[in-house]
């Protein structure tokens, strides 16, 4: 499980590999959710693997992009209903979830849809090497584009519960109702897009309702971009997790009998200070570019993909200039360590970076040149510190 700051002390430097708090892959982790939830509900091939959690008839996610646990319980005041229903979260025991490493929107939609931890469902970054063409692949946005079906093959829980006959539906912003994103993670059932918030909570609620089993998810992303924009301590995130507040509440109460609602999260946040020391530039660091081939990943949590023959000179280097700040592990190492999940499935290997690097400290690894737009952000994500890694799991039931 991952350690409460509490816990946090001393750490040898290099930063051991196995220092790492893990995810709680296959007991508590965003993977777990939806096959608990279908299995519950009858759903055939999936498995109840969060013990906390008490079947329902009809279960709504709603997804808040961006919604750390140590972020919303640091802010009651913004969020009342939020934080009165904090003691509900995971089956009532007042515990969060841990979202899979990386920490980071693609790799944790894809983890939630398909209930598969990333060494599986293969999204093991915001940005991988795809082993076919040698280029980086943005899983977020899907460029260059790939063949979906080939890069993710495993059916969603979305597309289990539809054939096993339970009303499966997702509501969300109608920009995603054709992403490949949506199609490899969340796709199965029907999808209804809605500009609004509060015309996706009403609408949540009426599909919930449309079936005597039913499984619906919904998704807000702009408490997400305002963390980026301006950081998780602005006025603007404020005021977006305010809104959220409001929008979770008016789902709650429109809840149709025998429903469970569950208010969970991709990831957490954190700001960085625009400083040299918090703040290391890879296109200024001959260092650091040195035997690299591309820099994939984000921030605070890199994949290194090394030029052939460079590998151990690259790992090396990159150890003893950040190993005190960040968790630097080869490819075998990460796996090994069970950062992507139990296994990692060969066609998911390569896409893993020969070298691996996750920030323990407030510190990015930045590209200004390359990565203009993501080297700008105030709040960022990636790694598995529990201000990222931790995400609630509040739940509302009729």
């Amino acid at each position: 499980m991952v350690q409460p700051p509490t816990a946090w002390g001393p750490h040898p430097e290099p930063l051991a590999v196995d220092s790492a708090p893990l995810p709680e892959y296959g007991t508590g982790s965003l993977a777990d959710l939806l096959p608990t939830l279908a299995a519950g509900m009858g759903v055939p091939g999936t498995t109840a693997a969060i013990p906390e959690l008490t079947p329902a008839d009809r279960n709504c996610v709603f997804l808040i992009d961006g919604l750390g646990w140590e972020q919303l319980k640091a802010h009651p005041d913004e969020a009342p209903f939020l934080t009165s229903l904090i003691a509900s979260s995971r089956g009532g025991t007042g515990r969060p979830l841990t979202t899979g490493y990386p920490a980071t929107t693609a790799t944790s939609l894809a983890s939630v849809g398909t209930g598969l931890p990333p060494g599986a469902h293969g999204l093991p970054g915001y940005t991988v090497r795809d082993p076919a063409t040698g280029q980086l692949m943005n899983q977020l946005r899907w460029q260059p584009w790939t063949e979906p079906g080939a890069w993710q093959p495993y059916p969603t829980v979305f597309q289990l519960a539809d054939r096993a006959g339970v009303h499966a539906a997702q509501v969300s912003s109608p920009a995603f109702a054709s992403t490949p994103l949506t199609k490899v993670a969340l796709s199965g059932g029907s999808f209804h897009g809605r500009l609004s918030g509060e015309d996706r909570m009403d609408l949540a609620a009426e599909q919930l309702a449309a079936g005597d089993r039913s499984l619906v998810y919904t998704y807000y992303a702009e408490l997400d971009g305002a963390g980026h924009r301006f950081g998780v301590d602005s006025d603007t995130w404020r005021g977006q997790l305010m809104y959220v507040d409001r929008l979770v509440q008016r789902l709650a109460e429109q809840l149709p009998p025998r429903s469970a609602l569950y208010v969970t999260a991709d990831h957490g946040m954190v700001d960085v200070p625009f400083d040299e020391q918090h703040r290391i530039d890879f296109d200024e660091d001959w260092e650091l570019r040195a035997g690299v081939a591309l820099l994939g990943g984000e921030g605070r949590a890199r994949h290194v993909y090394a030029v052939p023959g460079a590998e151990d000179d690259v790992l090396t280097c990159w150890r003893e200039v950040l190993g005190e700040q960040f968790w630097v592990a080869s490819r075998d190492e990460a796996i090994a360590a069970g950062w992507f999940g139990p296994r990692v499935e060969e066609r998911v290997y390569a896409r893993i970076g020969d070298v691996v690097a996750a920030a323990r400290d407030d510190v990015l690894i930045i590209a200004s040149e390359r990565e203009p737009k993501e080297s700008a952000m105030v709040g960022n994500h990636g790694s598995m510190t529990p201000a990222e890694q931790l995400v609630p799991l509040l739940e509302v039931r009729t």
